[in-house]
């Protein structure tokens, strides 16, 4: 079971992310259901691990068997999705992922890929261009240009 919950004031998620980099390029993704780009991963489920959960969701999104570098930011959320408009308090631990090792670097600058019903676009952002993206969480934009060596915790308000 996913640790989300739905209250009359909006929503709250418990999320992983993982940050993929190739040279100066990121990993992002989008699907049938959203204009923008987010990053790979997903919700995390009762009794799992942030870092279980992230490695899961590549295995799921990307069928990649990826490692955990180092975990980056725990992100506190606080949001209106742009297409439900549902309000949101989201908790998200990012994590810097090593995909070197899973020819995830060989399927080229975009590709599609299918987790069930959904249809998942991935692209390799160039990160000196993310301020012109349509691209969420925000504070990736300035944030992705100097990697924290120990987890920082922060808040952003949209």
């Amino acid at each position: 079971m996913d640790i989300t919950f739905k209250t009359e004031d909006g929503r709250f998620n418990y999320r992983a992310c993982a940050i993929i980099l190739n040279g100066s390029k990121i990993l992002a993704m989008h699907d049938e259901r959203s204009p923008y780009f987010y990053l790979p991963g997903g919700r995390v489920s009762l009794h799992e691990t942030a870092e279980q959960a992230v490695l899961r969701e590549l295995k799921e999104e990307l069928c990649i068997d990826a490692e955990i570098i180092r975990p980056l930011w725990l992100n506190q959320s606080f949001f209106t999705e742009v297409v439900s408009q549902e309000r949101f308090h989201e908790i998200c631990l990012y994590f810097l992922i090593d995909a070197s090792k899973t020819g995830l670097f060989s399927k080229g600058e975009s590709f599609t890929l299918y987790e069930g019903k959904h249809t998942n676009k991935f692209e390799w952002l160039e990160i000196g261009r993310l301020q012109d993206e349509y691209f969420y969480p925000n504070f990736l934009k300035e944030k992705i240009f100097h990697l924290p060596e120990h987890p920082e915790l922060q808040a952003e308000f949209e």
